[in-house]
């Protein structure tokens, strides 16, 4: 009973949140400023599932400018945890068929995310580089997920070039964002799910790399994150434990 009652809950809060969000945003459509608004706004569905979140975002990070965010990527609760991770004027790299989903498709591109076809490699080859340019051009920032795919309890995926390669061209800095594993935590028919923990790590100065560097400084990024995720979760088991 508790699952339908979350699951109701939780579809009449995206429709609202979406015709709204996207009636909002004919006002100055593609603006990236809306993507925070929506994303923190998701965010609060944490409290529905019974997640206690504790987010680890710098203050300071506000003023970081244009940067690559990079996530691990792990399933759909990403939606209202990693959410709220979301800095001003940052957008995210996600698949064209986003659009097609009823509803939230048309809020994702209108609050000016930068859709790819992942079925085309060339596309997505010139996409890194259209990437690079708005992050120059429109001095915005761009959330991504190194592994490509959710990795659904099989630990931090092996991460793919695009960020970084966009990153060392932009010339802007990799901001690791890491969230505690969710995978198999969260119960809908349990009425307290207990801890996730969001940290953003430091930003990574990306100039000391060439594009020939591209893969070491993926691999950088991949330890760092593996390393962070395994301390916040034997935290979060020892919060859940109290």
């Amino acid at each position: 009973m508790l699952a339908l009652i979350r699951a109701i809950i939780v579809i009449i809060f995206t429709i609202c949140v979406c015709v709204g969000g996207s009636i909002y945003c004919l006002f100055s459509p593609r603006n990236p400023r809306h993507v925070m608004t929506f994303g923190h706004m998701f965010g609060r569905l944490s409290h529905v599932f019974g997640i206690k979140m504790i987010d680890r975002v710098p203050a300071k990070a506000k003023d970081y400018g244009p940067s690559i965010y990079i996530g691990n990527h792990q399933n759909n609760y990403d939606m209202v945890t990693m959410s709220n991770g979301v800095q001003p004027r940052t957008v995210t790299v996600g698949k064209k068929s986003l659009v097609l989903i009823p509803f939230f498709g048309f809020l994702y591109w209108i609050t000016g995310n930068i859709l790819i076809d992942r079925g085309n490699r060339s596309k997505a080859h010139n996409t890194i580089s259209q990437v690079a340019e708005q992050i120059k051009s429109r001095k915005i920032s761009v959330w991504m997920f190194p592994e490509g795919t959710r990795s659904r309890g099989r630990g931090l995926l092996p991460f793919k070039t695009g960020a970084f390669h966009a990153a060392i061209a932009a010339g802007v800095p990799i901001v690791p964002v890491c969230v505690s594993t969710t995978q198999n935590k969260i119960s809908l028919n349990r009425w307290n799910n207990g801890h996730v923990i969001i940290e953003m790590l430091d930003p990574i100065d990306t100039s000391k790399y060439s594009k020939d560097q591209v893969r070491e400084l993926s691999e950088y990024c991949h330890d760092l994150m593996e390393a962070k995720i395994k301390e916040l979760d034997k935290e979060v088991e020892e919060l859940n434990k109290r």
